[in-house]
């Protein structure tokens, strides 16, 4: 149903993204209310609840006739590769979700805002760069609009918008290994987070014998809310995949950007960080970059393709813009 569907599957599908890409956009709101747990064991806490997370989701989702519900276990694990790409991307996510959640909290939502408009300009670069896929014109117009934002960022800041870049790195890794590693999204996030627990589970241990756990020492509220860190990474998750399901991927692509808009309102109008002329001319750029990008993107999605051609739902540069995974 990828390709569409019925119409109330499209609107059902569109329902679901929204709700996605909005609990994305809207975790700028939410990570400040774990304070004072610091960036790193907010972290934890994230990885660790998620792993239950995941669990649940997979031990109560139906499986095909015929199918066993953990049988997948054994195949990933009876496959090196796919368990190193996996491990890759489990700490590129880390690596990813820490940034976000301390420039968040450290007052630069603005900044990893522009890190997530970047990120399609990314993955098309990565594609080029790594997959050896073929860029048109207009799409390679749009990545070098896109260098011009950074660079035009980054005279006005006096250095590189660091926070941008390596959100926008990090997230892109993310999505190259993730697609290359061919697991699906449940049972890879599965094998992530399993990844990720122990260190979490004996980060949070260290904190507590040194005294600086906040995780049930601040009351009733802040603990539950720790403890939702998991729900809220996994949940949007699960209406993505409800989404693309039901969704072409061009309005898959469209919707993405709901979470970086979000962002950068409640950068702006909540947290009242400042937006000078450089870092506004910044956003106008990559804005401009977007825009070609989506235009060439949709133009495509509505040529007819011969069978075997790359692009699309196939991985190619039209997919740059559905590039989907643990945003934020």
């Amino acid at each position: 149903m990828g390709d569409g569907g019925s119409a109330a599957e499209r609107r059902l599908g569109v329902g679901f993204g929204i709700a996605a890409y909005g609990i994305w956009g809207l975790f700028p709101l939410y990570w400040p209310l774990l304070k004072p747990a610091g960036a790193g064991e907010i972290l934890a806490h994230r990885m660790a609840w998620s792993l239950l997370g995941v669990t649940v989701v997979l031990a109560v989702r139906r499986v095909p006739v015929g199918a066993t519900r953990w049988g997948w276990i054994r195949d990933v694990l009876g496959q090196p590769r796919k368990l190193l790409l996996l491990a890759g991307a489990a700490t590129v996510i880390s690596v990813n979700w820490f940034v976000y959640i301390w420039s968040v909290n450290h007052g630069h939502t603005v900044d990893t805002a522009f890190g997530y408009f970047i990120n399609p300009l990314v993955t098309v670069l990565f594609g080029v760069l790594l997959l050896r896929e073929q860029l048109r014109r207009v799409q390679w117009v749009a990545v070098g609009i896109g260098a011009v934002a950074v660079l035009v960022l980054a005279v006005g800041y006096g250095k590189l918008p660091w926070i941008a870049l390596v959100l926008a790195a990090s997230f892109g890794t993310y999505g190259l290994l993730k697609k290359i590693a061919a697991v699906p999204a449940a049972e890879s996030m599965a094998v992530e987070t399993a990844m990720q627990f122990v260190p979490a589970l004996a980060y949070l241990v260290w904190l507590q014998s040194q005294g600086t756990l906040a995780f049930g020492h601040h009351g009733a509220g802040n603990t539950s809310l720790l403890m939702l860190a998991g729900p809220v990474t996994v949940g949007p998750l699960i209406c993505f995949a409800a989404a693309a399901n039901r969704l072409p991927l061009s309005v898959v692509g469209l919707l993405q950007f709901l979470a970086p808009i979000l962002q950068f309102i409640i950068g702006v109008t909540v947290q009242h960080e400042p937006v000078p002329a450089t870092r506004l001319a910044g956003f106008l750029i990559v804005w401009a970059a977007l825009a070609v990008l989506t235009v060439d993107a949709l133009r495509g999605a509505r040529r007819p393709r011969p069978a075997g051609a790359a692009g699309g739902a196939s991985g190619g540069p039209d997919s740059a813009l559905t590039q989907a995974s643990t945003s934020a």
